[in-house]
């Protein structure tokens, strides 16, 4: 399970360090997706694994299937973090997420997400009230 926010820089050469706690899981290997909201999804490779087996199994007659399909896959890249613990996230995902140095890395129960620190800050700002609203309606009878 993936928890809590940190705050790494991309370097010059579009590497990030991996959270420390999280670096012993992801070091056999991650992929890196677009999300949604302009973020990045960072799976660890079973969780990838089960993604793909869900959507592998999902009527390929599904507009909506074949499209989340290609984008999701199109955007993966399979990555494994050097020694230091460091990522290279490919310049098109850079691109997409806004990423230009300061990086928020969220937990995100069983992926990571990477924003643009800023982009970060103010998609939580605009959720805090929707988020206090929903969680009747999201987990009934949990909370």
């Amino acid at each position: 399970m993936f928890l809590g926010t940190h705050h790494p820089r991309l370097d010059d050469k579009g590497r990030l360090f991996l959270p420390a706690k999280y670096r012993e899981e992801l070091a056999e290997g991650l992929v890196i997706t677009k999300g949604q909201e302009r973020c990045l999804y960072v799976f660890p490779v079973e969780e990838f694994k089960r993604i793909t087996e869900a959507l592998r199994t999902a009527p390929v007659t599904a507009k909506a299937v074949r499209d989340y399909s290609r984008v999701f896959f199109a955007s993966a890249s399979d990555e494994v973090p050097d020694k230091q613990g460091r990522i290279t996230i490919p310049q098109s995902l850079r691109t997409y997420a806004g990423l230009e140095r300061e990086c928020a890395v969220i937990g995100a129960n069983t992926r990571l997400e990477i924003w643009d620190a800023k982009a970060w800050d103010t998609y939580l700002t605009d959720q805090e009230q929707a988020f206090a609203d929903l969680s009747e309606e999201v987990l009934p009878g949990v909370l």
